[in-house]
């Protein structure tokens, strides 16, 4: 790296600094008015079951769940070192950068400031030592900025394109990446941040809570830290390990040479704001614009989106699980085609991102629902503010919306789930796309908030998974003595579920389970009463449903069994996988 322009951007830091010094002497007081817009802001990335969240913004308390601890470590597989060489292979220096989509690194402009640098580059991820104090293995990965190379010198950073593979034949993938939100207001002034980083080119390290946040700026964040050369391009987050920053300068005290006054970080929001006016933005970076970007609030709790939300978006994937695994969407009866509600396209299913929904007319809820699950690439989303949205593609008159839900104890129960989709670089996109009133079925609040067994937690974290990959289908069971609600809507009593997934021999196994509310909805005052959940032969929820899954049966383990019926789930130890 240059040091004299590191020195030339070390004096635009303190000046930058003297002058929020200045303002705030001139400024006592914040208008209320505004404050509250920034608290509005800042508490749309804040995880709601966070209860601390608020006391630790408002009343600078230093309580913090102890979830923080094993968010941080999550975080901290994204952040690499960066080694910089010549052409020669001599080491010049280090650097630190983080991946922000699963084939984008970010750092700074003065670690990386023409693709040539990037080209001898190397990142090398898991440079930092175990529980054990003992070094892990290293990966490295060579850069490839042919294939994108984006730099901005005033805004300080480099993004820049990696290789898939190691040459060990670890993906890049599975270090996941750090998503990046664009509104601004993702820290307040007096807030802590936390940085990991690669101080002189060293393991990594992080600092944590003692670094305050002393002034923001339109573009950049004041905060004081502990940073050294090396730590250039680290990714600086908020306590709920959102970045909200990009580490590039110390503030260097002018009185006393050598000591430093604070850090200088480029805002997250400037650099998605920089990107987002370039014309004619790669394809890389116009997946990562339209993953950052996030629906405007509006005071309505219904709304619709604009017409891009739609656009490019994968719908559900037959082939996710492998060529030789391919999975299709399950068949309707014949007699059940008319009844289904197809776009103003003339399309039978609604694509979205990573799933897929085919409607009933009559009933105006889901047939079904499809989803591809990641588990190597879930990313966690805030939930946002709960709007939910038509599908503008579908008419109105076969989606069931507010009325349904209005003055009574039916949630909008997601068929769906709001986290399953919500992987790579689509993931904000995704769970946008969950919040639509075709991806929702009226269920009890205590069947939908108590009762439905995270089972597909279970399957992806406990059963012997090869990739860590899933594909589920959902959706309610239609009968003709459900419910008559409102003298227009008939209440689903029961739902189903099949997931399906490719065990490390390669072979697919297929669950389905039925879940009843029968006796939750007695009356209109909805008494909460005894519920179960079973694991049911695949087969059976065709017969409930009039929904054919091709072969799958043939991978469910209770085809066969002499045996097989409804098995009672009281635990998710209970699956038979």
């Amino acid at each position: 790296m240059n040091e004299a322009k590191m020195r030339w951007i070390e004096q635009q830091a303190l000046m930058r600094y003297r002058e929020q010094e200045q303002a705030e002497q001139e400024t006592s007081e914040v208008l209320d008015a505004e404050k509250l817009e920034k608290l509005q802001v800042r508490s749309s990335v804040i995880n709601a079951y966070d209860r601390l969240a608020a006391e630790r913004i408002i009343d600078h308390s230093d309580f913090l769940p102890i979830a923080y601890l094993e968010a941080g470590v999550a975080a901290s597989r994204a952040v690499c070192r960066i080694v910089l060489m010549n052409g020669k292979g001599e080491i010049q220096g280090y650097g630190t950068g983080f991946l922000i989509s699963p084939s984008l690194i970010m750092t700074n402009n003065h670690v990386l400031e023409t693709p040539t640098d990037a080209l001898y580059a190397v990142a090398e991820f898991n440079f930092e030592d175990d529980v054990e104090f003992q070094p892990r293995e290293i990966v490295s990965f060579r850069l490839e900025p042919d294939r994108l190379f984006v730099t901005d010198e005033h805004l300080d950073f480099t993004i820049v394109a990696a290789r898939d593979t190691a040459s060990n034949g670890v993906r890049l993938a599975e270090f996941g990446y750090l998503p990046l939100l664009s509104p601004a207001g993702k820290v307040l002034e007096g807030e802590y941040v936390s940085i990991i980083q690669h101080p002189k080119g060293g393991p990594k390290v992080v600092t944590l809570r003692e670094n305050e946040v002393v002034f923001l700026s339109p573009d950049f964040i004041h905060y004081v830290s502990d940073t050294e050369p090396g730590s250039s391009g680290s990714p600086v987050f908020n306590d709920q390990w959102v970045v909200v920053a990009l580490h590039h300068a110390g503030v260097p005290d002018p009185e006393i040479p050598g000591e430093w006054i604070a850090n200088e970080g480029i805002r997250i929001s400037s650099i998605l704001r920089f990107l987002q006016n370039q014309v004619d933005p790669h394809p890389l970076l116009e997946k990562l614009l339209a993953a950052a970007a996030i629906p405007d609030a509006a005071p309505l709790e219904v709304g619709t989106l604009d017409a891009g939300w739609y656009e490019n978006v994968s719908g559900y994937d037959p082939a996710f699980l492998g060529k030789t695994n391919e999975v299709p969407l399950p068949t309707i009866a014949a007699e059940m085609e008319e009844d289904i509600a197809r776009t103003k396209e003339d399309q039978d299913v609604l694509d979205y991102a990573h799933f897929s929904i085919m409607m009933s007319k009559s009933r105006r809820l889901a047939f079904y629902t499809a989803v591809n699950i990641d588990g190597n690439q879930l990313v966690h989303v805030k939930r946002g503010n709960d709007k939910w949205y038509f599908d503008p593609r579908l008419s109105e008159e076969y989606q069931s919306g507010p009325a349904l839900y209005a003055r009574n104890d039916l949630d909008r129960g997601h068929l769906t789930r709001r986290q399953d989709p919500n992987w790579g670089i689509d993931a904000v996109k995704a769970n946008a796309h969950t919040f639509h009133f075709t991806n929702c079925a009226p269920q009890h609040k205590n069947l939908n908030q108590k009762t439905w067994l995270k089972l597909e937690d279970y399957i992806l974290r406990n059963a012997d998974v090869h990739d860590l990959k899933a594909t589920v289908f959902t959706g309610p069971v239609f009968r003709e003595d459900d419910l008559l609600y409102r003298g227009e809507f008939r209440i689903p009593a029961e739902f189903w579920k099949v997931a399906v997934i490719v065990k490390k021999d390669g072979t697919l196994s297929a669950t389905a389970y039925l879940q009843t509310q029968r006796n939750l909805l007695d009356d209109l005052e909805f008494t909460y009463g005894e519920f179960r959940t079973y694991q049911v032969p695949v087969n059976e929820i065709t017969k409930l449903t009039g929904l054919d899954f091709d072969d799958l049966f043939v991978y469910d383990p209770l085809n066969g069994l002499e045996s097989a019926g409804a098995m009672l789930i009281e635990n998710p130890g209970d699956v038979r996988l």
